[in-house]
Order: structure tokens, then sequence, then C-alpha cells
């Protein structure tokens, strides 16, 4: 492989291990903050406990994902310097302003939260931990602005002098339509996944603690994380259903090739079905012979207008316009997407979504009424959906950038006249020159192997904490003695 594509797998591997951590953390700030917060209005232990409980993994986790974050910073500049030149000035700023304000804002306040519980009081404390989630999701609308103008560049326009995209309007770019509705889409993703991760382990010792002692007095606290998760995820569930939806339509609108690649759509058809399984030649060499088994009628034509009959182009018409409009492609004239990565992930993502939608449903009907369930295959189905959020939100973004290919920057349709101000960039004109395959290929190993090592002792500390179990009650003291020392909360 050459220097392009050994990059390419880099920085694929890096940040699709980056983002299993990232959503976790996103959605788990905010739960913690509301579990602390009913324990400071009701006063009850059992919120207190879960607070401390959920707490400590949430730590774990954010610990992780800083030191994994911080290698894809990095690659920018020493992997991807040609694209970094082409359009520093505009995919630097919300990057600057994630660091400066941000992350800033999530550490500082972070450190209070651990810190805190014995010098704080109950509602600073609680507003100390309600800023870090805030600062948390905060930091993600920054980055994903970024993204989102790679998805569809706004706010830009291309110097010919010095052969540089350049900013005319940062808050085109902080406002662009694709963030406004990739931001949602994240979040509620973030919930999914937080929420299976709370009600999978409140699974695991509701089941346990009931199987060994119906008169345990933790079972209560465990039902509670149950039914706690279950909600978020049900919720969480409808707000990714209906801001994909959303996204679909855009997405049709700003790379159509994705969206026709993502459905297996080769001719431009009315009312297109949703393809559910395809056979053929999904590589890409020959997509005329892709053929759908199952299909919902007219739901592809839905996903792309809200009209069932409506007509949608394949990638065959797409094909011959990206060639016209954004000529330059010198490897090979096809300007489609890998069709196997694109159609599978695009499933995959919604597959394993469901999936979670279902355990959930399952895990609120078993303790509805106050109901108390020791069932084992229920304790295990909990568990093992605790990874479905987490891949379904990582085919997600796999289905987001592989999707783009051959572009890393889109052209946006919208801008393109007579290919004046239309800023795109094709993935091969964004490795950095000076690099070379070895040297790409060994930092890649290096980096996998860190990550690997990173990897399991995310989880070995994971399960190890959440096998303890939630702590015993223990009332913070708020301790005003200036000499008194800052003591870890966890």
């Amino acid at each position: 492989m050459d220097a392009l594509e050994l990059a390419r797998w880099q920085f694929g591997i890096t940040t699709v291990y980056h983002f299993v951590l990232v959503p976790l953390t996103l959605g788990l700030s905010v739960l913690v903050a509301i579990m602390q917060t009913a324990w400071v209005r009701t006063g009850k232990e059992k919120w207190l406990r879960l607070t401390k409980f959920y707490g400590k993994l949430l730590l774990i986790n954010f610990a992780l994902g800083v030191a994994t974050g911080i290698v894809q910073e990095f690659q920018f500049g020493m992997n991807w310097a040609e694209y970094s030149r082409y359009v520093g000035d505009i995919f630097g700023a919300p990057l600057a302003m994630e660091a400066l304000i941000a992350f800033f804002l999530e550490s500082t306040f972070l450190g209070l939260w651990i810190f805190g519980w014995d010098r704080l009081s109950k509602k600073v404390h609680l507003t100390v931990v309600w800023l870090f989630a805030i600062g948390t999701n905060l930091s993600a609308y920054f980055i994903l602005a970024a993204n989102s103008w790679m998805q569809h560049p706004v706010g830009t326009a291309f110097n010919p002098k010095t052969g540089r995209a350049e900013m005319k309007n940062i808050w085109e770019v902080l406002g662009n339509n694709t963030t406004l509705l990739a931001f949602p889409h994240v979040i509620t993703t973030a919930f999914l996944v937080a929420g299976g991760f709370v009600a999978g382990i409140g699974a695991f010792w509701l089941v346990k603690k009931n199987r060994a002692n119906k008169d345990d007095a933790d079972i209560p606290l465990y039902r509670t994380a149950v039914r706690m998760g279950a909600v978020v995820m049900i919720i969480a569930g409808v707000g990714v259903i209906y801001t994909g939806d959303l996204q679909a339509k855009l997405m049709f609108k700003q790379q159509p090739i994705k969206m026709a690649a993502a459905e297996g759509l080769i001719n431009t058809e009315t009312g297109a079905d949703f393809s559910l399984l395809a056979i053929g030649n999904l590589a890409g060499d020959n997509p005329a012979s892709v053929k759908h088994l199952i299909a919902i009628p007219g739901l592809t034509s839905y996903l792309a207008t809200g009209d069932f009959n409506a007509t949608v182009k394949g990638t065959n018409a797409l094909q011959a316009e990206y060639a016209t409009k954004y000529p330059g492609y010198k490897a090979t004239p096809d300007y489609l997407p890998n069709l196997a990565v694109t159609y599978w992930s695009f499933r995959l993502m919604i597959g394993f979504a469901a999936f979670a939608a279902a355990t959930a449903l399952a895990g609120l009907w078993l303790t509805r009424k106050g109901k108390i369930t020791n069932q084992t295959w229920f304790s295990k189905l909990a568990v093992w959906s605790i990874g479905a959020p987490f891949i379904g939100a990582s085919f997600g973004w796999i289905f987001t950038e592989m999707g783009r290919q051959p572009f890393v920057v889109a052209p946006n349709p919208s801008a393109f006249v007579d290919g004046v101000d239309s800023v795109f960039l094709l993935t091969q004109h964004g490795v950095s020159k000076a690099v070379s395959a070895f040297e790409v290929g060994l930092s890649m190993v290096v980096f996998t192997l860190i990550y690997a090592i990173l990897g399991v002792f995310w989880f070995r500390l994971i399960r190890r904490y959440a096998q303890e179990g939630a702590p015993e009650f223990a009332e913070p003291i708020v301790n005003d003695d200036d000499d008194h020392p800052l003591s870890f909360g966890y």
C-alpha cells in the first residue's frame, strides 16, 4: 500500500477507536449530572450512590477519550499536511475554539467535581458537574462544526493566488445547516449509548441481587438504574430516528452520490425502494450487478424528499455529473465511494440501534408496576446489548466518512457556478508529500498497538469497577478548614 492508503487506514483506525469512547462521555456526563440533581433535590441515598457509581466509570472513560483524541490532532499536520495547508484557515478555527473554550471548561470543572465533594456545598458542587457536562457537549459541537464543513463547505472561498481555501464568515461555518442537524443526531446517539450502559450494568446487578436475596436493600437502587437507562434509550431512540431522517433528506441534497451508494441505487428511479438486503458486486467494480432481494417500496424516495413517489438519481447518473463538475481525479474516473462499505455500514448502524431499543423495551416491560425480574437471560442480554449502541454509532461514522470519498472535503453543490468559489479537495491531494509509506505504516502499527493496550486497560477497569457495584452510602461532609487537603473523590 502507498502512503495515501496507509494514511487513510491509520486515521480510520484511530478515529473509530476514539469515537467508541466519545458518545459514552457525552451522554453519561449528563446522566450523572441528572443523578446528582435528583440526590440534591430529594436527599435519597440511592441517587448519591448511583452518582458515585456511574461517575467513577465516567472518569475512566473520559481519561481514555482524552488520551486517544490527542493523536487525531497530530495526524492533520503529519500525514495530511497538504489537507492542512489547503483548509487550515477554516478547519483550524473550530478546533481552536474547542481547545480554548470547551476543553478548558470541561477539564477545569471536572477537576473541581472530583476533588470538591468535601470542599464545596451541595449546590455549588452540583453546578460544577453540570458545567462539566455542558463543556463536554459544547466540545462536541465545535468538532462537529469542523467535520460538517468537510461535508458541506460554507463561509469560504478559494484564493487562486495562494492555492488555499480561506475563511470568509466564521458564523456561517459554525451555523452550517449540516452541523445543526449533525449535532442533535450525535447527541441523541450519545444518550442511546449512555442509556444502554446504565441500564445494562443495572440489569446485571438487579438480577444478581434478586437471585441471591429477594429482600436485598440494593434491589430498588438497581431497578431505578435499569428503568432510567431504558427510558433514556427510548427517548434517545426516537430522537435518533427523527434527526437521522432530517439528515438523510439534507444529505440527498448535499452529497447525493453518498446516499445513492448507501441505498445501492444504481439507476435513477421514481418511487425508489429501500433495500434491506442486496446481492451482487458491491465492491464497485460492476455496480450494475447489484440486485435488491428484500426492499421496502418507495422508502428511499421518502427518505430523500418526503415523497414516496419522488424521482431519485442513481449512481450512474451522478457519476456522470460529478465527472463533469469536478474534474481532476486522476487515479480513477470513479467518483463513487466504496459501495460495500457504504451500503452495509448504513444498515448495520440502523440494525444495532434497533437491537438496543428492543432491549430497552424488554427492560421496561420486566420492571413494570414495581416488578423485579430474576431472569438470567435478561441479565445476559442487557450486558451484551451494552455494546450494540457503541457499534451502531461507530458504523454511523464509518458511513459518514467513507461515503464522502473520494473527497476529503466534499463539494458544495449550491456553491458551484462554473467552478467559481466551489471549494473541494480530493483525498489523494490531501496526503502529505513528505511522508513515506514506510513512515506512515510504522506509525500506524505503533498507534494500533498502543490503542489495543489502552483498550484492554479500558475494558478491564470498566469491568472491575462495574463488578464492584454501587458504593455504600456516605454523606459528603463539607470541611471549611483552609488547611484541609483536597481529597480525591474516587
